[in-house]
């Protein structure tokens, strides 16, 4: 099978390419190849911008692929833009939406595909929601051969939960506190890179998931309390929580509150016996405390620990803020 990643050394995508390759398929990546993700070697890169779809029709050169999935369309524009530069090039096109466009506050748990796409929280999901609706009406009207996928919080070794980077590891080894948003007993849904390629393998070339969409998650459920714990304790660093209303962080810093009230202030736990109806075998294998130990040795390089003043300093006003109006 020939198939076109657009990026494809993302967090998520980077374990997609690497199944791909090891499955024999032939892979080509267009991206900028600025990421500081080492593509798979066996990949074909196409080094084009996107955006500029003059160059991407040249680096093209009026090729077709059986399947192309975009893992960076993040507005309406986008995947108009893809429409208009794949409808004649491809037997199925994979949409990269999200799991945060379903109903909030969530309407029922666990969450199933059938869930409505409403978040009037945050611009983000919004925009997911726009791409979905046009590309669903291009499959009913023109029969654009569309799948749409709808990852959760996914992560790899560089992405830990908490906001964001190295930056949770550094206050912690600096003796600052760490700001969980309400009460940290919200239950979460974290699925590991490698566990979501493995279900999404089973979308790639699958005709009977054109029209559909799926998401792809862990059955493991986490509170926030506990993410923050074992991220401190695979780091060795001694924790220092404190829980902030989400209404308080939100005027201090609106992306973060739009963010938390889009997404993450709910509990938030999905049924995913829609994809295993395609991959029987899919089953998350890795369970966080895995994946913080890889996250942790990660932040323990030198190299990897750039710290976000910014967030940063805005981490300290909100806590100096909201201690002192505690009293």
């Amino acid at each position: 099978m020939k198939i076109l990643f657009i990026g494809g050394t993302g967090v998520i995508s980077s374990s997609c390419s690497e199944l791909c390759i090891e499955k024999g398929f032939d892979l080509f990546l267009l991206n900028r190849g600025k990421s500081f993700r080492t593509p798979p070697q066996k990949a074909k890169l196409i080094n084009a911008d996107i955006s500029d779809i003059k160059s991407v029709e040249s680096a093209l050169n009026n090729q077709s692929f059986d399947v192309i999935v975009d893992w960076i369309a993040f507005n309406e524009n986008d995947v108009k833009r893809d429409y208009e530069l794949f409808h004649n090039r491809t037997k199925q096109y994979i949409f990269i939406s999200s799991a945060s466009a379903y109903h909030k506050p969530p309407i029922k748990l666990p969450i199933t595909e059938d869930v409505p796409l409403v978040n009037p929280f945050w611009k983000y999901s919004q925009a997911k929601i726009d791409c979905e609706n046009f590309l669903m009406n291009r499959y009913l009207e023109d029969g654009f051969p569309v799948t749409i996928c709808r990852p959760s919080h996914t992560y790899d070794k560089t992405k830990p939960a908490l906001r964001m980077g190295y930056l949770p590891f550094h206050r912690m080894k600096n003796g600052k506190k760490i700001i969980i948003h309400g009460d940290g007993n919200t239950l979460w849904t974290l699925t590991h890179t490698r566990d979501f390629a493995r279900g999404f393998f089973g979308l790639i070339g699958n005709i009977n998931t054109i029209g559909q969409a799926y998401h792809i998650t862990s059955n493991e459920t986490v509170t926030w309390n506990q993410i923050a714990e074992i991220l401190a304790d695979k780091s060795g660093y001694e924790l220092k929580l404190i829980h902030i209303p989400i209404d308080f962080i939100a005027q201090h810093d609106k992306d973060w509150g739009a963010e938390l009230y889009g997404d993450k202030a709910y509990d938030t736990y999905f049924d995913n016996s829609k994809i295993k109806k395609i991959v029987p075998e899919f089953d998350a294998a890795i369970p966080l405390q895995s994946g913080a130990e890889e996250i942790a040795d990660w932040y323990k390089q030198p190299s990897n620990q750039t710290v976000n003043e910014t967030l940063d300093n805005m981490m300290d006003i909100i806590i100096s803020n909201y201690e002192k109006l505690k009293g």
